[in-house]
């Protein structure tokens, strides 16, 4: 071959190599866009599910001096 071909023949593969690159990047952008829009998409009442459980129920088994005397205070029961 011929130094004109083979240079034809490299812009040729580089060109092709480009074009699949740049669609390789902007397929996978548009992936990476949808996930987190629909990740951080509002939630609608009613489709998420709540587990309803506190994370240290214990701690709700013995109210403290401040529980108490906020209690107290809540029901007119202050001295």
């Amino acid at each position: 071959m011929d130094e004109e071909t083979t240079k034809n023949l490299a812009y040729i593969i580089s060109i092709v190599i480009f074009v699949l690159m740049a669609r390789f990047v902007l397929r996978k952008g548009l992936e990476n866009r949808s996930r987190v829009l629909r990740d951080n998409a509002p939630k609608i009442a009613g489709d998420d599910e709540l587990g309803g459980a506190a994370k240290n129920p214990q701690q709700f088994d013995e109210p403290d001096d401040e529980a108490l005397d906020e209690m107290a205070k809540l029901l007119g029961e202050e001295e």
